[in-house]
C-alpha cells in the first residue's frame, strides 16, 4: 500500500507564510491562520510543504489504508487559498449560500480572496466542521 505523502513536519508555518509572493495572498493566508487557531485552539503545524494545518486525527478506511490528518487546514496556492473542510460539504449548504464567491471540491473551499467572502460566516463554517471532526472522533474512539 502507498505511503502518505503529506504527513505533518517540523517546517516553520511562519517561514512559509512569509515566503508567500503575492502580497494579497499572504495577508489573506494570516487572517485564515488567526481566524483557525483562534477556533481550533491549536498550534498551526506544516504538513507537508505548502498545507498549515490545526490539530490532528487519525483514520482508517475499509481499504486498510490509514493515517492521521489536520483537523482543519489551508494552503495559499497560486490560484486560490484553498481551506480543507474535512468533513466536506454536506449539511453546510445554508452557509455556502451566505459565504460569497468561492467554488468546492469534495472537502475543498477555494477563494480567490478573503474580499469576496463573507468572513463571520467563513469563521461559522470552520467552527461548524472542527466540532464535526471532534465529535467524529470522539464516536470513533468509543467504538475502538
Amino acid at each position: 500500500m502507498a505511503e502518505l505523502k503529506t504527513k505533518r513536519t517540523r517546517k516553520s508555518v511562519k517561514a512559509f507564510l512569509d515566503s508567500v509572493p503575492d502580497p494579497r495572498r499572504r495577508r489573506d493566508a494570516q487572517a485564515v491562520l488567526k481566524v483557525m487557531k483562534d477556533i481550533t485552539g491549536e498550534r498551526p503545524a506544516m504538513w507537508g510543504p505548502s498545507m498549515v494545518g490545526f490539530g490532528t486525527y487519525h483514520y482508517k478506511y475499509a481499504s486498510g489504508q490509514e493515517g492521521d490528518w489536520p483537523l482543519v487546514a489551508f494552503s495559499p496556492r497560486k490560484q486560490n487559498l484553498t481551506l480543507y473542510i474535512m468533513p466536506g460539504f454536506a449539511g453546510y449548504a445554508d452557509l455556502l449560500a451566505k459565504l460569497g464567491k468561492h467554488k468546492k471540491g469534495m472537502s475543498c473551499l477555494y477563494l480567490k480572496t478573503l474580499d469576496d467572502v463573507h468572513l463571520p460566516t467563513l469563521k461559522t463554517l470552520v467552527r461548524q466542521s472542527v466540532r464535526h471532526m471532534k465529535q467524529l472522533v470522539k464516536e470513533r474512539s468509543r467504538k475502538g
